[in-house]
């Protein structure tokens, strides 16, 4: 071979071998790809994003349908029903109500039980388990827990200090049983005096303390580990109505929905909520035809994804209300269309049967409509990628919680302290209806304590010494409340000194038997503040926004003068002072 031949061969092996060893490499990528992709689950070390597409590529229909749902259960025990749908059905998620959650290693036990179920499955996915633990009156879990004053009391101090440490200490407690999700907070404004529904579970009337209080709350959820879900999207406060009984209409336009409701959810938005809940709420200036926003294409994709760029988890109400069901005629029909709406996760409070309507319908819709199995696809891809991002982030909640330790975890450390002094900051004096009347000035009077509570008696007893009690119970019909206030007007008959709680219209009823009494009267109003705004004939009226024992510890102390109350009642049209937030 002459150098001119060996010059060209020697080229062509050169070139050769620059062409056939990429070749060979990409080769082996592809098949390590390929073998990756046939053993991948959840735990599988590839970037989310991919992780995700490959898992929902190779989900079926059922699987994936499976992911976006969520059941709760009755009772101590998840159940047979519930335990199949994690272990034959897959679903994604799990919700823990309130009905039987006294004995919280019960719950423990029951949340580890269902996640080592889901780890069996074939991906592996962990379960999103989640609980509605507000704060004040909503309580799903309840036992040892903390039971808080609540969001109008935050709303009262109006420091984001206090919204955020609710937060922690609340969620410290729920990530403690293994529950990584919380459908708090509520972020609706109180701008209908005669709610029913909402009352003390908002921040008050004004949007900006709403979502500056809103965002410090979730930011202390989070820090505890827990993901935390603003609700309800886009704003319960103006209705009387509650959405578990029949649709509420709220009658306002976009410009007022804009500048009002909505503001609260961009705060949050802006700060990164991973979740937020669709509510069941008419707009009949916005959406036609009795819609709820719930279901409304026009509410959750146009206005809260594209107008309001949110990128996170959008989660209906629990789908069993009548203000879902009525509108759709099934429930079945109400699923099919909070899905297409836009809704990545669909609660029902009730666990239905393995092949009922909401499951046989909405598969078969997924096999005839390759829109509507787009759209179930690309929320069980939103869900997944969420999952991810917690479950392999820095700080998710254990999937297998240690009862042995719940004692010292429950309640939260440091959590009693806190509370009691943010209960004291938040009591409000109603209408400069305010005397201290201290144990010293006290201790030669007769007092009487009126209540529907054990827990007022036990507090009013610690600083008063001569008291004696009166109860009645928190539900009578008219008949009972007629009784009970005749008897308290002749029994005030022995007492310089009337110390009666308000909690209810019940309540507030058996209160206006003292007026013109010529009794010393002074009113502890727990729940709705609006129940005393025609009781400035008392003496006294303090404002505690609940009636937990904090609330009422913080009330009394602030009667015999331990501190002077600095709150502010967070309603419109109450001639209160307006506090602004502060830092």
């Amino acid at each position: 071979m002459n150098f001119k031949t060996s010059f060209w061969f020697l080229t062509f092996l050169i070139s050769f071998s620059t062409y056939i060893f990429p070749l060979t490499e990409i080769k082996q990528n592809t098949s390590l790809i390929e073998e990756t992709n046939n053993f991948v689950d959840f735990w599988s070390d590839i970037p989310d994003e991919q992780l995700a597409q490959t898992i929902v590529d190779k989900m079926t229909d059922e699987e994936l349908f499976s992911q976006i749902l969520m059941f709760g259960w009755a009772g101590k025990e998840p159940g047979d029903l519930l335990t199949s749908w994690v272990e034959e059905r897959e679903i994604g998620s799990v919700k823990v109500y309130g009905w039987d959650t006294i004995d919280v290693k019960n719950v423990a036990s029951a949340v580890s039980f269902l996640q080592k179920k889901a780890h069996a499955n074939r991906f592996k996915i962990p379960l999103f388990v989640a609980t509605d633990q507000e704060g004040g009156i909503i309580r799903h879990v309840k036992g040892t827990t903390s039971f808080t004053p609540g969001n109008l009391a935050i709303g009262a101090s109006a420091y984001p200090y206090d919204a955020y440490w609710s937060g922690f200490y609340i969620n410290e407690e729920l990530a403690a049983l293994g529950i990584n999700m919380n459908f708090a907070p509520s972020v609706d404004l109180y701008t209908n005096n005669d709610s029913t529904v909402i009352t003390t579970r908002s921040y008050g009337w004004n949007p900006q303390y709403a979502g500056e209080l809103g965002a410090a709350w979730s930011k202390g959820c989070m820090d505890a580990g827990v993901i935390p879900t603003a609700k309800h999207f886009p704003g319960h406060g103006d209705t009387a109505l509650d959405s578990h009984g029949k649709l509420p209409e709220i009658n306002i336009d976009m410009e007022t929905l804009e500048n009002r409701e909505l503001v609260p959810f961009k705060y949050l938005i802006k700060a990164g909520i991973p979740a937020i809940m669709s509510g069941h709420l008419g707009f009949p200036q916005l959406v036609p035809d009795g819609c709820p926003a719930s279901l409304s294409k026009l509410m959750l994709t146009d206005l809260l994804r594209e107008e309001l760029g949110y990128k996170g988890l959008i989660i209906t109400d629990d789908i069993m209300m009548n203000g879902a069901t009525l509108y759709a005629g099934a429930l079945s029909t109400a699923v099919q269309l909070a899905i297409e709406a836009g809704n990545d996760i669909v609660i029902s409070s009730t666990t239905p049967s393995l092949n009922e309507a909401l499951w046989t319908k909405n598969i078969a819709e997924m096999k005839t409509n390759e829109a509507f199995k787009q759209q179930v696809k690309s929320s069980a891809k939103r869900v997944l990628l969420a999952k991810l991002d917690y479950f392999k982030g820095d700080n998710p909640v254990a999937l297998y919680p240690t009862i042995d330790d719940l004692d010292k975890k429950i309640p939260a450390p440091g959590s009693k302290e806190f509370f009691t002094a943010q209960a004291c900051r938040s009591i409000t004096i109603y209408k400069d209806r305010f005397k201290v009347y201290s144990s010293e000035s006290a201790k030669n009077d007769s007092i009487l304590l009126v209540s529907q509570f054990q827990e007022f008696f036990d507090e009013g007893h610690k600083r008063y010494s001569n008291t004696d009690y009166m109860f009645f119970p928190y539900h009578m019909g008219k008949n009972e409340i007629m009784k009970t206030g005749d008897s308290l007007a002749e029994k005030i008959k022995d007492y310089e000194t009337i110390i009666i709680c308000v909690a209810n219209e019940e309540s507030a009823s058996v209160a206006d038997y003292l007026k013109n009494s010529g009794k010393r009267v002074i009113i502890v109003s727990v729940n709705a503040p609006t129940l005393v705004f025609d009781k400035t004939w008392a003496d006294t009226v303090l404002i505690s926004y609940m009636y937990s024992n904090y609330s009422f510890a913080a009330a009394f102390a602030a009667l015999v003068g331990d501190y002077k109350p600095q709150g502010y009642l967070q309603m419109k049209d109450t001639d209160s002072t307006e506090k602004s937030v502060s830092y």
